[in-house]
């Protein structure tokens, strides 16, 4: 009993690789924002616009997979509330790809988003 009480706690020592391994999968997925929009500049069902939208369904297929590996290591809400710094990553891509503009309010947003999930990544160690 107390082995299987163990081994349903996740390892300390580990954890930082995961928490690494969770925001290269969150910047990888939120790659996939780039690739929906470029589709939706194509024409629906030519080559480009069938090409961006299978990325977009290449990416989601493995990013399933790889955020099943990660929760298996890390406490969910650790994860999840991770998931929100792709607003943050979208706000960059915007501006490379799309020569979006960033406003006061968009940098204002992000800080909270980062604030809230520094305090739910605190609070779970």
């Amino acid at each position: 009993m107390k082995n299987e009480l163990q081994n349903a706690v996740p390892k300390k020592d580990g954890k930082l690789k995961y928490f690494i391994a969770l925001h290269i999968e969150l910047l990888l997925y939120s790659l996939g924002g780039i690739c929906s929009k470029t589709a939706a500049k194509s024409e629906f069902l030519s080559f480009e616009f069938i090409f961006w939208y299978g990325l977009v369904i290449l990416n989601l297929g493995i990013y399933a997979i790889v955020w099943q590996q990660i929760i298996k290591h890390l406490p969910l809400t650790t994860a999840y509330a991770n998931k929100a710094v792709t607003i943050v990553w979208g706000i960059l891509w915007g501006m490379i790809f799309f020569h979006e503009q960033i406003k006061w309010n968009m940098i204002l947003g992000a800080v909270i988003v980062m604030a809230g999930v520094i305090m739910v990544v605190r609070s779970d160690e």
